[in-house]
């Protein structure tokens, strides 16, 4: 006979990423229905910009990330230059594309690492957490903050590197990069993850195009190199040379760490060349307003802003009607498709010990949901 039973994954579980919860109802090991709860965070991230003043706004949406918080930064910065006209000093661009890349790694070794949750590897998160930890002293020398650094701010970025952080940025890419092969050889060749990953969590392109996937879960099934860094270059990635890791057919979830892995390499050899290339003094910040910051207005109009974030296509669709305060502020999160109607629509029929696993290397972000 059959017998439905409900179970809740999150919203606090080692395979769920932040305040999420997933229902699953469940025959036997099979997933019958699934059904995702966004709303544990309590914010209204939208509405709350609309009540802020432009600089105000600054201290919030790096949360609507937690994980990746300085794409919320860029995107919002590069929407308000374009409605004010505001032309970005070049030495900030190429710091832009440090904190971004900087940042790409941290999340993505913590996702890397962090497979080791839902199948039980725990050396995985113990050791990407660690290495992570040291990007994390980076942000925090540059910045003054480890997670919610406020840096990258409309005319620029907030502040100069602080003297001789480029060399410890280039020390921890060697010891990083030192790291991977052992990394490899824990996660994508250990033959326990090859047989558990190998077959799990399948994506086609169908359905990247059905739900609007981007990011890696689009280029891990079409072969398509489609990243906003390369179509629709932004701050200087148009001046550095790096590779865009594809694969062709259903992806599995192996396939889509992999990816993961690789582009960590990339990410690397974009910090380098920025290191390089970046001028070594000049302007960071251009002047926005006489006066105060926080009466500054910026012009009527309205646009759109996307980066590339480690999950895909990440925008704001900004609108001002020339007061103090945004008129509109809409979020386009990069995990939003697969996040929420993915999870209703293809999460059924999976193994119930696969769930985290599919949570997991789709790139769910939940506070883009929750926003």
């Amino acid at each position: 006979m059959k017998r439905e039973l409900k179970l809740f994954l999150g919203p606090n579980h080692p395979g769920m990423h932040g305040n999420f919860s997933v229902h699953l109802y469940v025959d036997g090991d099979i997933v019958e229905k699934a059904r995702p709860l966004p709303g544990m965070l309590h914010r209204g991230f939208e509405k709350l910009m609309e009540r802020r003043l432009w600089m105000n706004n600054l201290a919030l949406i790096p949360r609507i990330c937690v994980p990746e918080p300085d794409i919320n930064e860029m995107v919002y910065a590069m929407g308000i230059e374009t409605l004010a006209k505001i032309e970005v000093p070049e030495r900030a661009h190429w710091i832009r594309m440090l904190i971004l890349e900087m940042a790409r790694v941290a999340i993505h070794m913590m996702s890397f690492g962090g497979i080791g949750g839902p199948t039980g590897l725990y050396t995985g998160p113990n050791w990407a957490i660690s290495d992570r930890d040291l990007i994390l002293d980076i942000f925090e020398a540059i910045t003054g903050a480890r997670i919610y650094h406020m840096y990258i701010v409309p005319g620029g970025v907030r502040k100069d590197l602080p003297e001789g952080i480029e060399k410890k940025i280039e020390k921890l890419m060697d010891d990083i990069e030192r790291r991977l092969p052992e990394y490899e050889d824990l996660i994508l060749r250990n033959p326990v993850m090859e047989k558990r990953l190998k077959a799990a969590a399948p994506l086609s392109a169908e359905v990247c195009w059905e739900l609007g996937v981007t990011g890696i879960g689009l280029r891990s099934t079409t072969g398509e190199a489609y990243d906003i860094r390369k179509v629709e270059p932004y701050a200087r990635y148009d001046q550095v040379e790096f590779d865009v890791p594809v694969h062709k057919g259903v992806s599995f979830a192996y396939d889509r760490l992999s990816m993961k892995f690789e582009e960590i390499k990339q990410s690397i050899r974009i910090i380098r060349q920025v290191l390089d290339k970046m001028p070594k003094e000049g302007p960071i910040r251009a002047k926005i307003s006489r006066g105060s910051a926080l009466r500054w207005r910026v012009p009527k109009g309205q646009v759109y802003a996307h980066v590339e974030s480690s999950r895909g296509d990440y925008g704001y669709f900004i609108v001002s009607d020339g007061e103090n305060k945004p008129y509109r502020i809409a979020v386009r999160g990069a995990s939003y498709p697969q996040g929420l109607l993915g999870i209703e629509k293809y999460l059924p029929g999976t193994r119930l010990e696969d769930v985290a696993i599919w949570l997991d290397t789709m790139g769910v972000c939940s506070p883009e949901i929750d926003r």
